[in-house]
């Protein structure tokens, strides 16, 4: 079976997406550009005793998705705690919605946001009074 092991987000500016992702999730970061012969940082989003996968911020090599347009590439989706104060979070470092805030019954509350690259990701709370 092929599980999901790493994730790369593609960033206009490094500094700027390390800011956004460390201070609304709380994500650390690693300097992997020596390894990897490019702007590439290592995204710690978790401890190794938690679910989930670490990934990197790598630097795009090509124009930004455009508003509006049809996603083509993978959404991740980001777990959280509180949704409400993710979201404001995401909107206070820049970020803005895509799709808000809704319910899958009886599981979580689920929304999509835009990055401060432009890039589309989901934030996930799990709820089992979701209605």
């Amino acid at each position: 079976m092929g599980r999901l092991i790493h994730f790369e987000i593609h960033v206009d500016e490094m500094e700027r997406a390390k800011r956004f992702y460390g201070e609304v999730f709380g994500w650390k970061f690693e300097d992997w550009s020596d390894y990897a012969g490019m702007p590439y940082f290592g995204a710690v989003t978790g401890d190794d005793n938690e679910l989930g996968i670490n990934g990197a911020l790598i630097k795009r090599n090509g124009p930004s998705p455009e508003p509006g347009q049809a996603m083509n590439g993978y959404a991740c989706t980001i777990g959280v705690e509180d949704y409400d104060q993710t979201e404001e979070k995401i909107v206070q470092h820049g970020g803005k919605v895509a799709l808000p805030k809704h319910a899958l019954p009886g599981m979580a509350w689920q929304g999509y946001y835009i990055d401060t690259e432009g890039n589309t990701f989901g934030i996930h709370q799990p709820d089992k009074n979701a209605k």
